[in-house]
């Protein structure tokens, strides 16, 4: 027998018993489209999370009060700490040669009100560095002046959604913002930023620095977002900001230092391994699948005991007949793994149009390996029927014993 004849063969098999034909290939799409669908959630999952702390600058480094030795935990957002971070601290970090820019952050929520409309917001302090260490963009106007960073100065910069809810009908530029009871000049407007690791520029309010700690009554730091001058400066420069934060704090090493690097290649560890282990999780249905083929084969070869005696004795070795089955479970296995790949690409295609801010894409190295996994399949859960039909003797074939 040559190929032809086999693939003639196998094909001639398949169509004979459709309907058994039809369940395999269902199985295997199931499968197929499951392994699909999970890794790609998962891909995009781990492609969304990096991309939004990458979108946070370049070679950050932020700068925490507390270390997470002091209360067994993560760092504290609000409490008790140690020792406060100051804007001093702050501004003392420039005496390393390799940061570049340093914006200090004092965070807050109060309401904003203006001509007789109100809200409740958050409202940021920070300095004219915030808009380069943090990538921001102005649609109008101008962001915070560069200035001394403890000089208070009643001006603000607004998001796009408190200058539709506030100044609806007339430009926002100009206009006084009041915040609790201080008054605000609007200078500039951000471009619509949307979300970015749980801050969202659009619903804020950005203050000077010093304005903010009078605002509300503090003068600790939220935290300190350092740019370093490039990514071996970065390593460099945390030591150098650990050396002087714990001169300043009579020897006390009472920060926590997270770099940008470290908090990307965690969660693309993290979201990696979630991601193998859903598609694992998936490839079980593969496996139900594959039981599947084996059992309709295994029915097949008895179906066809009297048609694989007569091959035997016209001259069909094992080898022979054991490449006629498999090449037959070959051929329901891609069969599946194609009607299954559409399948995924069609549900993956439903779940981006209800959630388009979500990317959403399997990736190639995905749809290859879901296609292998299914040849495999088929092929080993094949064997075995293959292996009983070669082993047939053709007499008793062809006596249908």
């Amino acid at each position: 027998m040559f190929i032809k004849d086999t693939l003639t063969q196998s094909l001639a098999a398949i169509s004979t018993q459709r309907l058994r034909a039809a369940l395999i290939i269902l199985a295997m799409s199931i499968g197929i489209a499951s392994v699909s669908v999970l890794t790609a959630l998962g891909e995009s999952a781990r492609r969304y999370v990096v991309n939004e702390f990458e979108a946070l600058g370049t070679n950050l480094v932020i700068v925490l009060p507390g270390r997470t030795e002091t209360t067994g935990g993560q760092p504290p957002l609000f409490g008790e700490t140690p020792r406060d971070l100051t804007l001093d601290d702050a501004e003392a970090l420039f005496r390393s040669r390799h940061i570049a820019a340093i914006a200090p952050l004092t965070v807050g929520s109060a309401p904003v009100s203006s001509l007789g409309l109100e809200r409740e917001t958050n409202v940021l302090g920070s300095t004219h560095a915030l808009r380069r260490v943090r990538r921001l963009t102005v649609a109008q106007g101008s962001f915070l002046p560069q200035t001394e960073v403890d000089k208070a100065l009643s001006v603000c910069v607004i998001g796009q959604t408190i200058r539709n809810e506030l100044f609806a009908n007339q430009p926002a530029l100009g206009q006084w913002l009041r915040i609790n009871d201080r008054r605000f000049r609007v200078i500039g407007v951000l471009a619509s930023e949307g979300q970015s690791v749980g801050i969202d520029f659009d619903e804020i309010v950005i203050i000077p620095v010093a304005s903010a700690q009078a605002l509300f009554d503090t003068h600790s730091l939220f935290r300190v977002l350092v740019e370093a001058k490039s990514k071996p400066d970065m390593y460099k420069a945390v030591d150098e900001i650990r050396d002087i934060i714990k001169a300043r704090h009579e020897g006390e090493d009472d920060v926590t230092l997270i770099t940008q690097d470290s908090v990307v290649s965690t969660f693309d560890r993290i979201l990696t391994a979630l991601t193998l282990t859903v598609a694992g999780i998936a490839g079980i249905s593969l496996a139900v699948a594959g039981v599947l083929v084996m059992n309709v084969m295994l029915v097949s070869v008895t179906q066809r005991t009297s048609e694989i005696g007569l091959l035997k004795a016209l001259g069909a070795t094992k080898r022979q007949l054991l490449w006629l089955f498999l090449s037959e479970a070959a051929m329901l296995s891609l069969a599946g793994a194609v009607l299954g790949v559409i399948l995924g690409y069609l549900t993956i295609g439903v779940l981006q149009a209800f959630y388009p801010d979500f990317p959403m894409e399997l990736p190639g190295w995905a749809l290859l390996a879901a296609l292998a996994v299914s040849l495999f399949t088929g092929l080993v859960f094949g064997v075995l029927p293959a292996r009983k039909a070669a082993n047939l003797d053709p007499v008793v074939a062809l006596a249908k014993r």
